[in-house]
C-alpha cells in the first residue's frame, strides 16, 4: 500500500530500552518501504539516540528532555509529569506543522509525550502492547487509542509480534545444543552472567560454543574469566545487530523482555528465561510464562538460580527439535506489514 498523499507525516514513538526500540525500527522500516515520510520522537534518555539519531529511514527526529515516573521520589515525579504535559504540547504544534495523521507508540516513557499530544490534537493513536502486562502508560492512553495491538490479548484483532523479516530468514530447527548464547539485555544482568561462568566449563567439557552479551559494566570480567580459563568465548558487551549472534545459537539463556523473547521464537531457539525480577509489573516473568505454558520455553526466576548443575542438566536433556519446531509455529512472519495495514485503512 503505497502513500498516496506524500506531504502527509506519520509519527513513530517510544522507546527508551532495545525491546520497545526494536519494534519502532520494524514500523518505521515498513513505512518507509511504503514510501511514507516519519518522523521519530522519543526521549534524550535511554537508548533511543543511539538506535535513531542518525537512522536513515527516517524524515525527522526530535528527543525531548523527558523521562520516566516510576521509582521516584515525590518532587522527581512532579518534574517528570511536568514535562511530559510541556512536551505534550510541543508535539502538538510539530503534528500540525507537519500535517500528522497517525500517531504510533510503541510505550515506555518516551511515548508519553508524543502520545498525549495526539490525544490533546485528536489525531489517531495507534499503540502496540509489547508485554503480555500492560504498562501503565498504555493503561491511560489506551483508553483514548483507536486500536492496541498485543501479542498476548485475545481480543487484539491483530496478534503477531513486529518481528524484523530478517529473523524470520534465519529461522531453523535446532537439533542439538552446539551453541549457547547467554543475553542480558542491553544493559546486561548480573544474574545472567553469574550463571554462564558457572556452567562455563561443563559446555567446555562437552564442546558446546558460548556466545555471552555481558553487559557493559561486567564485560571485562567475563572476558577475563574466559581467558583465564582457557575457554574460547564470543564475549561482547551490547550489539545492536544481535541478530549476527544468535543465529549461531542452537539455545538460549535470556531475559525475557518482549522483543528477545519473540526474536527467539521467530529463529526457532528454545531458551531457558530468567526474568529481570524489578520489571514493572513483573511483566518479564508473564511474557516467559506464556511461552512455558505453551511447551516451548523454561521459566526460572532469578532468586531460584541454586542448582546450576540440576538446570544445565535440564536443558541438556530438553526435547530440543520438537521445542524449536513448535516455536516456529507460535508467530507469523507478516505481523509488521498486517499492523502497518491495519493503521492505513483505517
Amino acid at each position: 500500500m503505497k502513500n498516496e498523499n506524500k506531504n502527509n507525516y506519520i509519527v513513530v514513538t517510544g522507546g527508551g530500552t532495545g525491546g520497545h526500540l526494536s519494534v519502532a525500527r520494524s514500523f518505521i522500516d515498513e513505512l518507509f518501504k511504503r514510501d511514507y515520510k516519519v518522523i521519530f520522537i522519543g526521549s534524550t534518555k535511554g537508548a533511543d539516540m543511539a538506535w535513531f539519531e542518525n537512522y536513515e529511514k527516517i524524515e525527522k527526529t526530535y528527543f525531548l528532555d523527558t523521562k520516566g515516573v516510576v521509582n521516584q521520589g515525590f518532587f522527581g515525579k512532579f518534574a517528570s509529569l511536568f514535562a511530559i504535559i510541556k512536551f505534550s504540547f510541543f508535539c502538538k504544534k510539530i503534528f500540525k506543522k507537519y500535517s500528522v495523521t497517525k500517531v504510533i507508540s510503541v510505550g515506555g516513557f518516551s511515548a508519553a509525550s508524543a502520545s498525549f499530544g495526539a490525544i490533546i490534537g485528536r489525531i489517531e493513536l495507534y499503540i502496540h502492547e509489547q508485554n503480555s502486562v500492560m504498562g501503565n502508560l498504555n493503561k491511560v492512553t489506551s483508553k483514548y487509542a483507536k486500536e492496541v495491538f498485543s501479542s498476548y490479548d485475545p481480543n487484539s484483532k491483530i496478534k503477531d509480534y513486529p518481528v524484523n523479516i530478517k529473523f524470520f530468514e534465519a529461522s531453523r530447527v535446532r537439533k542439538e545444543i552446539k551453541t549457547i548464547i547467554f543475553m542480558g539485555g542491553s544493559q546486561g544482568a548480573t544474574a545472567i552472567n553469574n550463571f554462564a561462568m558457572k556452567i562455563a566449563l561443563k559446555l567446555k567439557e562437552k564442546n558446546i560454543n558460548i556466545i555471552h552479551q555481558t553487559g557493559k559494566d561486567d564485560l571485562e570480567r567475563c572476558k577475563e574469566f574466559y581467558l583465564t580459563n582457557n575457554i574460547d568465548a564470543i564475549v561482547f558487551d551490547f550489539d545492536k545487530n544481535i541478530l549476527t549472534h544468535m543465529v549461531k545459537a542452537d539455545f538460549a539463556v535470556s531475559r525475557s523482555g518482549a522483543s528477545s523473547l519473540w526474536e527467539l521464537c521467530a529463529l526457532g531457539i528454545p531458551a531457558l528465561f530468567i526474568p529481570y525480577p524489578y520489571a514493572s509489573l513483573n511483566h518479564q516473568y508473564f511474557n516467559a510464562k506464556f511461552l512455558e505454558e505453551n511447551g516451548v520455553s523454561l521459566v526460572i526466576e532469578q532468586k531460584n538460580i541454586i542448582n546450576e548443575k540440576e538446570i544445565l542438566n535440564e536443558i541438556l536433556n530438553l526435547d530440543l527439535e520438537n521445542m524449536s519446531q513448535k516455536l516456529i509455529t507460535m508467530i507469523n512472519q507478516d505481523g509488521v506489514k498486517q499492523i502497518i495495514d491495519k493503521i492505513l485503512v483505517a
